[in-house]
């Protein structure tokens, strides 16, 4: 038994020397693919027309107060009550459709991500079966990267046609 876990024991580091790891930048790639600008380039649109709506919104609200502030010395107190009321219900609304607005973006965002996260990993599979990686890490999270580990990053950017 001694022996068998002995002979194990130095067949280990001779089984793990033959396992190849790669790594890559997926961070750097992805900001260089072309999908990623068409993503910004989409965020940015549905984000105009937001702010637009939202813009709109606030306008409407600031003449309202405008209007309160001119009008308050000569209205009654049920009425200038009720007022303060609509103003503010209207200003909880201006809040609420902000936070809409954000969820929203973030949502459209994970969306617009997730098939260009799919390809990279697509091709980055493809990239490190090519080169008989058993593991391929991120950059991003690794601590220590020897000098002569295998970088996959140029060979996934060729791969998919980036610089």
């Amino acid at each position: 038994m001694k022996k068998m876990i002995l002979m194990l024991a130095l067949a280990l580091p001779i089984i793990a020397s033959a396992q190849k790891i790669g790594h890559v930048n997926s961070q750097e790639i992805m900001a260089l693919m072309p999908e990623t600008k068409q993503m910004g380039e989409k965020l940015d649109s549905v984000q105009g027309v937001y702010e637009t709506q939202l813009a709109n919104m606030q306008e409407e609200f600031n003449k309202k107060v405008a209007e309160f502030q001119q009008q308050q010395q000569t209205m009654s107190a049920s009425i200038l009550e009720y007022k303060q009321q609509e103003l503010a219900q209207m200003e909880q609304r201006l809040q609420m459709f902000y936070q809409t607005i954000q969820k929203d973006l973030q949502a459209k965002q994970v969306e617009y991500l997730q098939p260009i996260r799919d390809k990279l990993l697509a091709t980055i599979n493809k990239v490190a079966t090519a080169q008989a990686c058993t593991y391929v890490m991120d950059q991003a999270n690794m601590l220590y990267i020897a000098p002569d580990a295998l970088d996959l990053t140029s060979a996934v950017k060729a791969e998919l046609g980036i610089k």
